[in-house]
């Protein structure tokens, strides 16, 4: 595992430096564009890796680490006054957690390059020789352009100098804890869960399970929808930043939720059960 973990780090840090590489060679383009590049030459870096390992699964941590630099460029700018400002603390804080966390998930569930992600493996059943096309736009490049979106909000609010919270910003930072919260707790059940003998003849997980299917997806989407609140009082003209988590949701909707679901009701039949009594993703009591 030390082995495999130093790759992985490897890897991570050529990305980074892939990315710094790429923004001061296009220094003169617009900092959105250069984020943009960058983003896509730390994840074509990633990609090369996945290649080596033959494991698409060395991209899963990109996810969570990717928004924390790109946070730091927008902090650097010469318009913003950095950590200087307790709203960008604030934001940079809650964006940090909420790495740490899922990226710390990833590291204590990652069984090493031996390992790949169940999804991958069908996708690369399905595809054969075009598996590594198929890998770079669907399972490399279609994230790092969501988490692209999603960390639009991070432009407006981490670039500038106004100190100034609002009402909104307190809502925000509290759906953006709050998400933290039931992402890790719902994370935490599951895996107590799973580790118990008798959880195999058990339809419905207890806690936030019960309350929804998928309630670590639930937190994952209220977590962007929790960056962008950040924007609308302060940076009304970035209204269109909403696309960011627009597009995560219908993710995790449109793609995560059925092929999770489809998987679990191959490998437990006793699943259609959980499926009429609990809500598929908004936490809801169900009778």
């Amino acid at each position: 595992m030390t082995r495999a973990f130093l790759f992985v780090l490897a890897a991570y840090v050529l990305a980074g430096v892939a990315a710094v590489g790429t923004g001061l060679l296009f220094h003169t383009q617009p900092p959105i564009v250069i984020v943009g590049l960058a983003d896509l030459a730390a994840t074509i870096m990633i990609f090369i890796f996945s290649m080596l390992a033959n494991n698409s699964s060395v991209y899963d941590p990109y996810w969570s680490v990717a928004p924390v630099p790109i946070a730091l460029f927008w902090l650097l700018q010469p318009g913003s006054n950095g950590f200087a400002n307790p709203r960008h603390v604030l934001i940079f804080a809650l964006l940090c957690l909420w790495a740490i966390r899922l990226t710390a998930n990833w590291a204590t569930r990652w069984h090493g390059l031996d390992h790949e992600d169940w999804r991958y493996q069908d996708i690369h059943k399905q595809t054969g020789s075009l598996y590594w096309p198929v890998s770079f736009l669907g399972i490399h490049l279609m994230p790092t352009i969501l988490v692209f979106l999603g960390s639009l909000a991070l432009w407006p609010t981490l670039s500038d100098r106004n100190p100034q919270l609002t009402w909104l910003d307190g809502v925000a930072a509290l759906v953006t804890l709050t998400a933290v919260l039931i992402e890790g707790t719902a994370d935490f059940q599951m895996q107590r869960f799973r580790s118990r003998p008798a959880s195999a003849d058990q339809v419905m997980p207890p806690g936030l399970w019960s309350l929804s299917r998928h309630p670590n997806y639930f937190g994952e989407v209220l977590f962007w929808w929790g960056l962008y609140l950040f924007v609308p009082l302060a940076y009304p003209n970035f209204w269109w930043a909403i696309v960011g988590p627009v597009a995560i949701l219908l993710l995790f909707l449109g793609v995560s939720i059925p092929l999770m679901e489809r998987h679990l009701l191959a490998g437990h039949p006793n699943y259609v059960e959980y499926q009429h009594h609990v809500s598929r993703f908004f936490p809801w009591i169900s009778h």
